[in-house]
């Protein structure tokens, strides 16, 4: 049986390679449990393609000849290069024994083909290469075989042209990676790495180097697509070479029980019956086994084994009548860590296969049942791992560098590696959604990310795709509304998204509680969004972090949380584990109680959303309001109610009818009161005029918590626009305001519907799911707002007619009311 063959590894020899006496590993900086266990003998030797195997095939891991390059040097044909180098470890790791980036290098060695494997008559010889970051050329005895573009991809060559009969066989690799000196995907990689979120390189080979022998006519890949309506299979044996005329028995099993047995034309699409279907399930994760045979007749020409599982991923309504993520048609929360990838011995690379599967394996102790594979790809085998265990993934696009907006051709060949990765990974049972962008790293137009992930869903339509995750954070243009899901960011959050009518909503990142372990570090201390003095109270903020989980997964509708993160990596200490995987930092057995109780609990049938909302005082008087007509003294009259406001570092000016009040950056108009029930729906509303519009904040109506303002009707220094504001979510106007102009603002809290709307000059500019708000018993002030319990974002201009509601005013009322002085 496959699944079990694979669990236990296949393992090919190394072939022939240099010496390797002449290599020597780095010495560790901080070495995980595998890092001694990596030798020249043993360095990743499993079967590379788990869902595509033969039994013939030869490992070229191992010690190969390696030197620096400059551009446009010629290859080293026949020359022995100075240097020793492990594959498949990237030259910066310790694992290489080289420890150094190069922007271009050459790697060399030679090989010897298998006589029985009868290459050149019958058979042709595939080389493999699982990964090589980032371009790439491959020639064999001096003749060029492939080249490729990008970190992330597989590639093969055919090489039997290439070779020269028998005894040794010259490979001879050149590689060139500029990492974010250009506008590569390199995802968290930097020349530089920072004290902070950005990591080491890791250039060359990372993925194993391998060869195989096929026939002239063989199958090249396979695409499978469950089908659990028909209980069914669809499968396509695609092929290479000569396959003229070709078909295919296809032999589905259920360990020694043959399942189903179908024959049908090669290159297109197949229905295998997969009766009394087992489904896949993190629960149950089953695999079923298929046997593929491509036949010239009733002759076989080429055999291949592969696995698959039967599940589907959708979205439905939940008895509250939101929409969620669902699993084989029943709603199932994705608990998930950020999972990055990285090794402090072999940066990309996993020391052994078994290292690569612990990550995956602490998952399941810790009862998440979700991974997001953040901005990186894995070797095949990750995922195998995944799929066997039974753990959901969101693959990530790795991103391009932070900081300005890529050129156009820089955009066109993130688009080509976008799709590779769909490509290559669109088979695995684990995969269940593409994210093609993170936070804006590399986003070029809205409309551009919305298109993107437009083509994804076709070119996948079985999977979802989150077009953007962390929409609402750092260098994001915005919500295109395309795609499957709305994906917020919060630290320490959780954020809390609200579905809408086509898509599903959950929290891309949130958490980050940090713990320095002596001994662990990669630097002598470390960063998280929070940090604790010891594992009691990281994991207590643990457990209280995830309650709000659980709590906005019933108010929200929110489909799944992704906890930042499995692992320290580098500065990052917020992990589960130190970054060597030496230390476990939390109490496993809370953690796992309180992701397991998420799971069970967020099932579509929470609160939220639902009741009569209390309609409020009519009319637009408000309950609260403050012309600033006194023109002198310190106290501004509430026409309303009896909260009077008092001013101090304000000045008297001319409104926009009758008196206003000016500050300088420096005063305020305090109501004395909390004039507003923030836990409910309620509307602010004033005249205001800056002075100036530069990169501060500036608040015109907050009210305080004693922490954060609960709301900021304000000016977003950070966007240059005004907005209406919670923390971590802005509803923004579409152009920059102009200093000495009255503009009116209002800002309406729905609290029904879940949403904070901006309205400028009276007509509504945006509107933000937000379902749920800070409550507060503070004052509510003019003129300021509060953060970190501090008094901030102080006005540089005036306010007039400034109006409190306690209910959400409609479209038709604000403009009615923004109309009052307008001649």
């Amino acid at each position: 049986m496959l699944s079990a063959l694979l669990a236990t590894a296949v393992v090919s020899p190394v072939a022939s390679a240099q010496n390797p006496e002449d290599w020597q590993m780095g010495e560790p900086r901080l070495p995980t449990p595998w890092t001694a266990e990596v030798s020249p003998d043993n360095a990743l030797p499993e079967y590379p393609r788990p869902q595509l195997t033969r039994r013939n095939w030869e490992n070229l891991n191992g010690i190969w000849e390696f030197a620096g390059a400059a551009e446009g040097e010629e290859p080293p044909f026949g020359q022995t290069l100075d240097e020793r180098i492990l594959v498949p470890y990237p030259t910066e790791s310790v694992l290489s024994g080289i420890e150094r980036h190069e922007d271009r290098m050459w790697y060399r060695r030679t090989f010897e083909v298998p006589r029985g494997w009868r290459v050149g008559s019958s058979n042709a010889l595939k080389l493999h290469f699982g990964a090589v970051d980032y371009d790439a050329v491959v020639y064999v005895n001096g003749q060029e075989v492939a080249t490729h573009r990008g970190g992330f991809g597989a590639f093969s060559a055919d090489v039997t042209d290439a070779l020269t009969g028998r005894g040794p066989q010259e490979i001879v690799v050149g590689v060139e990676d500029l990492t974010d000196a250009t506008w590569q995907p390199v995802g968290k990689q930097r020349l530089v790495p920072d004290e902070g979120i950005f990591y080491e390189g890791a250039s060359g080979i990372w993925q194993t180097v391998w060869m195989e022998p096929v026939p002239v006519g063989h199958v090249e890949t396979l695409d499978m697509v469950p089908d659990l309506e028909s209980s069914t299979l669809g499968l396509t044996v695609n092929t290479g070479g000569d396959a003229e005329g070709l078909t295919v028995e296809a032999i589905v099993k259920d360990g020694r029980r043959t399942v189903s047995r179908t024959q049908g034309a090669a290159d297109e699409p197949i229905a295998l019956p997969v009766p009394d279907t087992k489904t896949w399930s993190p629960d149950s994760p089953f695999l079923y086994d298929l046997e593929v045979v491509l036949k010239d007749g009733r002759r076989p020409v080429d055999r291949v084994d592969s696995y698959f599982g039967m599940r589907e991923i959708g979205m439905a309504e939940g008895e509250d009548g939101r929409l969620r993520m669902t699993l084989n048609g029943e709603i199932l929360f994705h608990m998930s860590t950020l999972d990055q990838g990285y090794w402090p011995d072999g940066i990309y690379t996993a020391p052994t296969d078994e290292a690569l599967a612990f990550d995956l394996e602490q998952h399941k102790v810790l009862g998440f049942n979700t991974v997001r594979k953040h901005i990186k790809t894995e070797p095949d085998r990750w995922y195998y791992h995944a799929d066997r265990l039974g753990l959901l993934v969101w693959q990530d696009m790795p991103s391009m560098r932070t900081g300005g907006r890529p050129p156009a051709e820089a955009g066109a060949q993130f688009e080509a590696e976008l799709h590779e990765l769909v490509e290559q990974k669109k088979n695995w049972t684990s995969v269940i959604g593409w994210v093609p962008f993170n936070e804006g790293w590399g986003e070029w137009s809205q409309e551009a990310t919305g298109r993107i992930a437009e083509e994804v869903k076709a070119q996948d339509p079985t999977r979802l795709v989150n077009a953007h995750s962390g929409v609402n954070c750092c260098a994001s243009l915005g919500d295109s509304g395309k795609g499957d899901v709305i994906d917020w960011h919060a630290y320490v959050g959780p954020a809390l998204p609200t579905p809408d009518e086509t898509r599903v909503s959950m929290d891309g990142e949130h958490g980050g509680f940090g713990l320095e372990v002596e001994g662990h570090m990669w630097f002598g201390d470390g960063h998280a969004y929070e940090m604790t003095p010891d594992s009691e109270t990281l994991t207590r903020r643990y457990v209280e972090n995830q309650q709000d989980v659980l709590e906005g997964a019933a108010s929200c509708a929110i489909s799944g949380a992704i906890y930042t993160q499995i692992t320290d990596v580098e500065h990052e200490v917020n992990g589960f584990f130190t970054y060597d995987r030496q230390v476990e930092k939390m109490d496993f057995a809370q953690v796992r109680e309180i992701n397991e109780a998420i799971i069970r609990s967020a099932d579509g049938t929470g609160g939220g959303g639902g009741g009569e909302p209390d309609p409020g005082t009519p009319g637009t008087d408000g309950v609260n309001a403050y012309k600033f007509d006194e023109g002198t003294g310190t106290t501004a009259a509430d026409a309303v109610g009896e909260a009077h406001a008092t001013l101090t570092g304000a000045e008297w000016t001319e409104g926009v009818e009758g008196g206003a009040v000016a500050f300088d950056g420096a005063g305020q108009a305090d109501t004395g009161a909390a004039l507003i029930d923030t836990a409910g729906s309620y509307s602010v509303a004033a005249w205001a005029k800056l002075n100036e519009a530069g990169d501060g904040f500036q608040t015109v109506v907050s009210q305080d918590t004693g922490r954060e303002s609960a709301f900021f009707l304000q000016y977003s220094g950070q966007d240059q626009r005004w907005a209406m504001s919670f923390i971590g979510l802005r509803a923004l106007s579409p152009e920059k305001p102009e200093p000495g102009r009255w503009y009116h603002l209002t800002g309406v809290r729905d609290a029904q519907a879940g949403t904070l709307a901006l309205f400028v000059d009276g007509e509504k500019v945006d509107s933000q799911n937000a379902c749920t708000a800070a409550e507060s018993t503070g004052n509510t002030v003019i003129g300021r707002g509060q953060y970190g319990g501090q008094s901030v974002d102080r006005l540089n201009g005036a306010v007039d007619d400034a109006r409190v509601f306690d209910r959400a005013l409609s479209d038709e009322e604000v403009a009615e009311l923004a109309a009052t002085y307008r001649h």
